[in-house]
């Protein structure tokens, strides 16, 4: 296929357009900076310098392409995390999320495109009440931390854009990202035994490596596979089991132990939900649809991999687009 990627230089664009290079697909990829054309060019694609919220550069550039589908992973994190200001700190993104694919919908509709890929997450998302483990059929949590509204707000009118536009929509929500330059600054705050085990620790993440990431995007795609869909690890865990964990893989101290009282005041409520009510969530449902599974099916052997001796780099987060 002739496949436009737009956000190539991500962590999961990255990843992805050599997948999609090396299977024979045609890739045009964006970038906002001309300083990555020849990144993208080594990857194996047709790299396009275009702003993904201008909607007539969009336009123009997947004219020219003339893809078969296209695969939106734009964001915009840049900077260490702000938990307490998740919005703001997530504000670009969100455009992206909301304008930029908007832009992108009108320029398949335009150009006649009828497969249409959307990066989602799956995570802080969930309904808080229930069981540990969320699937696709499960609501979105209905009374998010104050500062998370905006960015949920966000993902569901990417999703409900995407699956109501008139062409093969497919929505992947990614669970937490990590490996190199997606964990860094998870890892380096575990060093510094800044991410301390929040009351009981109860909440429930779901894991995904980067490179899984791009491999179940690549798999899906060409499955042709309409609607949502989990991409997750095997094995959802609680904080209390994946936190001490990861400290000792990365030969840290032992994480420390705060109330949850005492983490509203010190880290703020979207910190603290995360870290004692978050649910996982379930890939069966793409297992079942084209028998895909995750080369780390569990973080216990990702992080191994992943996160030994990797050094701290530029400030990201295992939020990736959340």
């Amino acid at each position: 296929m002739r496949i436009f990627v737009a956000g190539a230089t991500g962590e999961i664009g990255r990843r992805l357009v050599p997948q999609l290079a090396a299977r024979g697909h045609q890739v045009t990829a964006t970038t906002r900076s001309a300083a990555k054309v020849e990144l993208l060019r080594g990857l194996g694609a047709d790299a396009v310098i275009v702003d993904g919220l201008d909607g007539a550069a969009v336009g123009e550039a997947v004219a020219r392409a003339e893809p078969d589908a296209i695969v939106h992973q734009m964001t915009a994190l840049a900077g260490t995390a702000d938990l307490r200001h998740f919005d703001r700190w997530f504000s670009a993104t969100n455009q992206l999320r909301t304008r930029g694919a908007q832009h992108l919908l009108a320029a398949a509709r335009a150009s006649g495109v009828r497969r249409f890929v959307a990066q989602s997450y799956t995570g802080w998302t969930n309904i808080r009440t229930g069981g540990p483990v969320k699937t696709e059929e499960d609501a979105f949590d209905p009374s998010p931390a104050k500062a998370q509204t905006e960015t949920m707000a966000a993902i569901q009118l990417l999703e409900k854009a995407v699956l109501e536009a008139p062409l093969e929509g497919l929505v992947l929500r990614y669970g937490n990202f990590y490996g190199p330059g997606a964990s860094d600054a998870l890892v380096e705050m575990v060093r510094k035994r800044k991410m301390p085990i929040i009351g009981a620790g109860a909440g429930v993440w779901s894991w995904l490596h980067l490179d899984d990431a791009a491999a179940a995007t690549v798999a899906a795609l060409e499955a042709g596979l309409r609607g949502v869909y989990n991409v997750t690890d095997d094995a959802p865990a609680r904080v209390s089991e994946w936190l001490p964990y990861l400290a000792d893989v990365v030969g840290a101290k032992r994480p420390l132990h705060i109330p949850v009282w005492a983490a509203r005041l010190a880290a703020g409520e979207v910190a603290t939900r995360w870290m004692t009510e978050g649910r996982g969530s379930s890939s069966a449902k793409l297992r079942a649809a084209i028998g895909w599974r995750p080369t780390w099916r569990s973080w216990r052997d990702g992080f191994l991999v992943a996160l030994v001796e990797r050094p701290a780099g530029r400030a990201t987060s295992p939020l990736h687009a959340a």
